[in-house]
């Protein structure tokens, strides 16, 4: 055996960071993730395009977290996934600051759309004022401005984006030590972080407390103040399950890279990085499964669709011509009559595709289906089966 061989084993072995086993398992996770955020974001974008009574302005900024989330399962985890595979970062430094920019971009586009949503369900509950659809578009805009502006800024030299500590993806350089790169870090901590759980703390808050008040109103018990009261809990418990399942995902990777950025950098391991951040890109995956299992119109929308294209797929089934269609004789069945009367007799004759009522006169002949005698006086009606 070469030793110049058996030393470039050995240098190569001592790159790898984890085990192969432990890169096997991260692969399946990332890859479990990426799948299940492409199909469940795939399916809320289908249903709001397909069913009119969907498209309000809450269901819109919806599909704009949707949207941001499968652009994350398309685009931020692959290249996650083939380091996982390779057993590190195999891209060159272009793709690293693409990868950066567009995980950063979409992640800062989903928990602004969570506070967005929070503030129109404010303003709808607490103040009753009406939001239409131009105002959830224009909203939209300002959070994809607000987020390009953001990530925007390391592209233009305040702040980078770098190889993260477990070389499988790349984010902003935390452990900068210059001054601009710093300050950089705690404003993007304060706006895309604490300044939109803020926001969501405040407007469910005084959502539940308004809720609250107007049921213990007993003036105001009416049905159809409490057919909207329990409505408007039932959506305000939906969001709120959605801003506390972010916030379970992304909390630890902020606090993580606080850690590197202002704490002691030693103590943040790979080990320890790894786990924060695919915890946070699996937040792609379960959104949509708590639109679709805590709207009910949602969740008969999609079990509409599923139940269509069930049927569909059996009536295609029904349609397809059998390979044997072997047609077999028709059997008539004839029903005679007693007394002699000048009636009509009536015969029944089944084939393997149809039933056919015959009307004739006494002296009808035997029919048969090769029968081929023009002289038969008789009536025919056919029905279909179903």
């Amino acid at each position: 055996m070469n030793p110049a061989n058996t030393t470039r084993t050995e240098r190569n072995t001592e790159e790898y960071i984890f085990a192969f086993s432990t890169y096997k398992l991260l692969a399946f996770a990332i890859g479990i993730i990426g799948v299940l955020g492409f199909c469940n974001n795939i399916i809320v974008i289908l249903l709001y395009h397909k069913f009119k009574r969907l498209r309000t302005p809450t269901n819109l900024l919806i599909v704009n977290i949707s949207v941001s989330d499968l652009l994350v399962s398309l685009v931020g985890i692959n290249f996650t996934f083939v380091s996982c595979i390779k057993g590190g970062w195999i891209w060159n430094s272009a793709t690293c600051v693409w990868d950066g920019f567009s995980n950063s971009l979409f992640g800062i586009v989903s928990i602004m759309s969570l506070s967005a949503l929070a503030y129109e369900r404010y303003i709808r509950v607490v103040h009753a004022q009406v939001v239409d659809i131009p105002w959830a578009w224009r909203c939209i805009v300002h959070i994809w401005l607000y987020s390009l502006a953001w990530t925007g800024a390391p592209l233009l030299g305040w702040n980078r984006y770098t190889l993260e500590i477990h070389r499988l993806g790349c984010s902003l350089d935390w452990t900068s030590q210059e001054p601009t790169d710093a300050s950089f870090i705690l404003l993007f901590f304060l706006g895309c972080f604490f300044v939109p759980v803020g926001i969501m703390i405040y407007s469910y808050g005084n959502i539940l407390y308004t809720v609250r008040m107007l049921r213990s109103i007993q003036d105001l018990q009416t049905v159809q103040i409490v057919k909207i009261l329990r409505y408007e809990k039932k959506v305000a418990v939906m969001f709120l399950l959605m801003i506390c399942c972010f916030l379970v995902c992304w909390t630890p990777y902020a606090v993580v890279s606080m850690i590197e950025a202002f704490g002691r950098k030693r103590v943040v391991t790979p080990a320890i990085a790894i786990i924060p951040s695919f915890f946070a890109k699996s937040s792609t995956a379960y959104n949509p499964l708590i639109y679709i299992f805590m709207s009910r119109k949602f969740r008969r929308c999609f079990l509409q669709l599923l139940c269509s294209r069930l049927s569909w797929i059996q009536n295609r089934i029904k349609d397809r011509p059998l390979a044997h269609n072997v047609e077999r004789p028709i059997r008539p069945i004839v029903m005679s009559h007693q007394g002699g009367m000048d009636r009509p007799k009536k015969k029944v004759t089944f084939s393997s595709s149809s039933i056919v009522f015959i009307i004739a006169r006494n002296d009808v002949p035997y029919l048969d289906n090769n029968s081929k005698s023009g002289t038969i006086s008789s009536e025919g009606i056919r029905v279909q089966p179903l």
